[in-house]
């Protein structure tokens, strides 16, 4: 059953580009006590995720971070060092970028999709929420290849 609002978010340990190479950090850890937007991707430096979703992310930020936002976080099935690198490549500094490398958070979430046909493996859907203290309140997801709506910034904007 996919993720939705009024569920707590799965505590999964992923990974982040830290200074000195891959950091764990815990879900768990991550969303205890904030507010945070998250943002999923199938994948950094494909055509919609940097022509269209994350720079939409990155143009808006601040304005995200001002609504009583704590952490704007964006996670894709990819390695840490590649979101690492995407985030240079996109200047999104403002957000923190997690790495579901094994797809654990994804699987834990529901929100897979095997993409194996095209030789991309097991991918995430593309979605964004928010959540309170680990709780789920708004969880938008996009099912058609290509298109960005529920999970746009515009739409985590009209519902914070």
């Amino acid at each position: 059953m996919p993720l939705s609002v009024g569920d707590t978010i799965p505590n999964v340990t992923l990974k982040t580009n830290g200074p000195d190479g891959p950091e764990d950090i815990a879900t768990g850890e991550l969303f205890a006590g904030k507010r945070v937007v998250l943002f999923a991707v199938p994948g950094a430096f494909t055509p919609g995720c940097s022509n269209t979703h994350m720079p939409g992310f990155v143009v808006k930020a601040d304005e995200v971070l001002t609504r009583g936002i704590d952490t704007l976080a964006c996670l894709s099935v990819n390695d840490a060092f590649v979101m690492g690198a995407w985030q240079k490549d996109q200047n999104a500094q403002a957000i923190l970028m997690l790495a579901d490398g094994n797809a654990d958070f994804t699987r834990a979430a529901g929100l897979e999709n095997d993409r194996s046909s095209a030789g991309m493996g097991l991918r995430s859907l593309r979605y964004a929420l928010i959540a309170d203290d680990g709780v789920v309140q708004y969880i938008g997801v996009d099912t058609e290849r290509g298109v960005v709506d529920k999970s746009s910034v515009d739409a985590v904007l009209a519902n914070l």
